[in-house]
C-alpha cells in the first residue's frame, strides 16, 4: 500500500488514537445513550443531486481556507440554502477540525452529520457516535480488505452509516467485497493530492445501481456538479468552494436542484 503524502496524516491519526484507548468506557457510555441520528445517504426522493456541504478550515492540498470559521452557524447556512447533509473535518493537525466541531454542529441541525477523518478502528466510530455523527467515513486507501469489512461492520451496529471513499478500480472491488451500501469517488488521489476528474467520472460509472454513490473533490460550482450527475452521481461532496465563505447559504442554493441522472438499473 503506498501513502505519499498520507503517511504524516496517518502517524497523526495513530497518535490520537492511542491517547483514545484509555477512554473507551466513557465513550461506549455516551454512545449508547446518544439518540439515534437522522439517516445519511439516501437518494432524493425529488429526483435531484443531494449536496453533502462541508465544515473545514484548512487542509494539506489547499492550505488556509477560513481559519475564523464558526462550525454551527456555516452548517445552519448550509441547511438554510438546502444541503441534504453536513460534513465535518474532525482532524486537528492537517485541517484544523475537532470532535467539538462535529458536536456543535450535530446540535445545531436537523441534517444528518458525517465525521470526516482518518478512522483506523472501531473506538473512532464509538467516538463519532458519541458526537453525534450520523456517518463515519471509511477510506479504503488507508486499510486492509478486513479492516474495510470490520468498520462496516461496526458502523452498522452502532447505526452509523458509512461511505466507504475510494479512488481506482481496485479500492471499488474493496468496497464492493465488503458490502459498502454509500460509496464516495474522490477525484484526488491522497497520495499525492492530483485531481482526475475523468477517471472519477468513470468510476462512478462502475459503481451498482443499487449502491448510493457520492462525488467528492473538486466541485466548486454548478456546472461541476451536472457533470458529476452526468457521470451517475447521487450526491456531491462540497468542501474548500463552500467552506471558505462568510455566508455560504447562497452558493449551496446555486447547486441544488440539479436532476439526478440514474445508472443503469438505478432506482
Amino acid at each position: 500500500m503506498t501513502l505519499g503524502r498520507l503517511e504524516p496524516l496517518l502517524a497523526a491519526a495513530r497518535l490520537r488514537l492511542d491517547a483514545l484507548r484509555s477512554r473507551r468506557t466513557e465513550l461506549e457510555r455516551r454512545a449508547s445513550a446518544a439518540p439515534a441520528p437522522p439517516p445519511f445517504g439516501a437518494r432524493d426522493h425529488d429526483g435531484a443531486i443531494g449536496v453533502i456541504a462541508e465544515v473545514k478550515r484548512r487542509s494539506p492540498s489547499a492550505g488556509a481556507i477560513h481559519a475564523g470559521l464558526d462550525p454551527a452557524a456555516h452548517a445552519l447556512a448550509y441547511e438554510a440554502g438546502g444541503a441534504v447533509g453536513i460534513s465535518v473535518l474532525t482532524e486537528p493537525a492537517h485541517f484544523g477540525g475537532s470532535l467539538d466541531d462535529l458536536r456543535r454542529v450535530a446540535a445545531a441541525v436537523a441534517l444528518p452529520v458525517l465525521r470526516k477523518d482518518f478512522l483506523l478502528e472501531e473506538l473512532q466510530l464509538v467516538e463519532a457516535r458519541a458526537a453525534g455523527a450520523a456517518a463515519v467515513l471509511v477510506i479504503v486507501r488507508i486499510l486492509e480488505p478486513h479492516r474495510v469489512r470490520s468498520l462496516l461492520r461496526a458502523a452498522q451496529n452502532l447505526g452509523l452509516a458509512a461511505l466507504v471513499e475510494v479512488h481506482s478500480a481496485g479500492e471499488l472491488d474493496v468496497a464492493l467485497s465488503a458490502g459498502a451500501t454509500l460509496v464516495g469517488v474522490n477525484s484526488r488521489d491522497l497520495d499525492t493530492f492530483t485531481i482526475d476528474r475523468d477517471g472519477a467520472d468513470r468510476l462512478l460509472a462502475q459503481v451498482p445501481a443499487d449502491v448510493v454513490a457520492v462525488a467528492e473533490s473538486a466541485i466548486t460550482d454548478r456546472r461541476d456538479v451536472e457533470r458529476a450527475a452526468r457521470a451517475g452521481a447521487d450526491h456531491v461532496l462540497v468542501g474548500t468552494a463552500l467552506a471558505r465563505l462568510d455566508d455560504p447559504r447562497e452558493a449551496v442554493r446555486a447547486l441544488v436542484a440539479v436532476p439526478r441522472r440514474p445508472r443503469a438499473g438505478a432506482s
